[in-house]
């Protein structure tokens, strides 16, 4: 797919997106409080598109508790991202860093101007320059791409979903699933409560696998090498079973492996964003051959 496709592709999956929420919580208010829940949730729908839109980037940041680094904090870093983003030709991301022991990293943002590239402490204490590069190029090919606010705003519908069913839940605890006589407000929020985390579960699915595939072939032309990358997903694979991660589910297909472990990672592989693991590597490991035989 050309990049104009892919940019128009996402754009119109992103507005799919929002516009999938909005219907979501229409139908949520209509359920839970008829009239008047309809007009609160159509104007929560109408505030939390503007918000993710605009704002969905640095919520993700938020989230995964990142800071800013400088260039004279990493400096080495700040090297490799401004390299790495002339040879992909869009401008230099803000570079942010989280303490997570993990390996792993991620990147967000409405567009390449608005982006940014995050990196765990662990990827810079446990990889090697070179497989660090690796995930950078990975990383700049999603900015290249176009992915990054589609990725961004699913990670906050999902997010504000699970937490829609929380408040639900919490209605119904403290009776407030039919206080204004409505016969359909208990069994609204019970069907919300049921029916919501699916509808999360299509938002995450809404990623397509094939960005991890491509932004991997994207990255190592990049680097103008595959085995980098190759090695470094050996490396941080192996580094999200061994090292736990505390990370909201929701913001787990941001990152470039699953962050999740035990049981959350057995839940999120039933809808996983991320291709396996093996089929990446062995994709990457070709393309080595193949320049070898060229």
């Amino acid at each position: 797919m050309n990049p104009t496709a892919r940019t128009a592709g996402n754009t119109f999956k992103t507005f799919a997106l929002m516009g999938a929420l909005t219907a979501l919580l229409l139908v949520i208010g209509q359920l839970v409080g008829g009239g008047t829940g309809l007009m609160f949730f159509a104007i929560i729908a109408i505030g939390f598109n503007f918000f993710a839109y605009w704002f969905s980037g640095p919520m993700a940041l938020k989230m995964s508790r990142a800071q800013e680094v400088s260039e004279q904090q990493a400096p080495e870093l700040h090297h490799m991202v401004a390299t790495l983003s002339a040879r992909a030709g869009i401008p230099k991301p803000k570079v942010y860093m989280t303490p997570a022991e993990q390996p792993n990293a991620f990147a967000t943002g409405r567009n390449p101007k608005h982006a940014a590239v995050a990196v765990t402490q662990g990827l810079m204490q446990q990889l090697t320059p070179r497989e660090v590069e690796g995930v950078i190029a990975h990383e700049l090919a999603h900015v290249k791409n176009r992915d990054i606010l589609i990725a961004s705003v699913a990670a906050m519908i999902a997010g504000a979903i699970s937490a829609i069913v929380n408040f639900l839940q919490f209605s119904l605890l403290f009776g407030g699933g039919d206080d204004d006589g409505n016969p359909l407000g208990l069994i609204g929020s019970i069907a919300a409560i049921i029916l919501a985390p699916i509808a999360a579960m299509v938002v995450q699915m809404a990623i397509s696998r094939q960005r991890e595939y491509i932004a991997d072939a994207t990255g190592a032309r990049f680097l103008g090498d595959p085995m980098p990358l190759a090695d470094a997903l050996v490396r941080l694979h192996q580094g999200a079973h061994a090292i736990p991660m505390n990370v909201n589910q929701a913001a787990a297909p941001l990152y470039i492996v699953n962050p999740l472990s035990g049981f959350g990672r057995k839940m999120s592989g039933l809808f996983s964003t991320h291709p396996p693991m093996e089929e990446r590597v062995r994709r990457l490991r070709a393309m080595s051959v193949s320049r070898t035989i060229s």
